[in-house]
């Protein structure tokens, strides 16, 4: 077991990154937004129903969790005709993901 270092102290900037990706990672913590993050990552954007294709999901679902995360400010939409295209506004979640996909603990 570790000691612990009395003098050790996290600084004002560190709990400001900690609270962001704490935050980011409870926004996307669903196997569906997560697809959505991974989808849009490699996209500039798609539509619902391009999101439901590729992830097999019911509309209504996937519009639930678009929403979600608009509304939290890790997507952004635009309107092109009658379609609503999605795109990732916080390149951090792909950012923060993608260091997950890579660390050492084999998730």
């Amino acid at each position: 077991m570790k000691s612990q270092n009395p003098n050790f102290k996290v600084d004002a900037k560190e709990v400001e990154k900690l609270e962001k990706a704490a935050f980011i990672l409870k926004t996307v913590a669903h196997p569906v937004r997560l697809g959505i993050v991974h989808l849009l990552e490699h996209s500039d954007s798609l539509s619902v129903s391009e999101i439901c294709e590729a992830l097999n999901t019911e509309q209504s679902l996937t519009s639930h969790h678009l929403q979600n995360m608009r509304l939290k400010g890790i997507l952004s939409v635009k309107r092109e005709g009658r379609r609503m295209m999605y795109s990732l506004k916080a390149h951090a979640v792909a950012q923060l993901l993608h260091c997950l996909d890579h660390c050492e603990c084999n998730m």
